[in-house]
């Protein structure tokens, strides 16, 4: 059971944009890395883009489960795990740290915000926390 990708994401008017994220890519060739932390940035954005407000979602992708928090006030979350990682789990995740992001970030940065200007850095440690080893 592993967890590969944990990200908060803003779902604006316009379209969806990683505010921050943190990946383990460690489980993949070297050499695969970056292509597969590229393909697991893009489908939390789809998935983001594709839910609607205040809703939650688990969507499979290839051999990956997603899931998907949007919170009503734009704010969303998503977890990608493998098949075997609990569900309840991934939503008790997404709803503490959407809950810790929004009372540390501003919400006038989430509109404009992007992983480099965010300043937010429990999710490498929520991510290893929740690693199921």
């Amino acid at each position: 059971m592993r967890l590969y990708s944990l990200s908060v994401l803003y779902k604006g008017d316009p379209k969806v944009h990683l505010l921050k994220a943190a990946y383990d890519v460690s489980t993949f060739n070297f050499f695969q890395r970056s292509s597969v932390q590229e393909f697991m940035t893009f489908t939390s954005q789809l998935i983001a883009e594709r839910s609607a407000l205040g809703t939650r979602a688990s969507v499979k992708e290839q051999e990956y489960l997603c899931h998907v928090y949007v919170r009503s006030d734009g704010l969303a979350g998503v977890v990608i795990a493998d098949n075997e990682y609990p569900q309840r789990v991934c939503f008790t995740l997404l709803d503490k740290v959407l809950d810790e992001f929004s009372r540390q970030v501003s919400k006038m940065e989430w509109p404009s915000g992007s992983p480099a200007t965010i300043s937010y850095s429990a999710l490498d440690e929520y991510l290893s926390k929740y690693q199921v080893q």
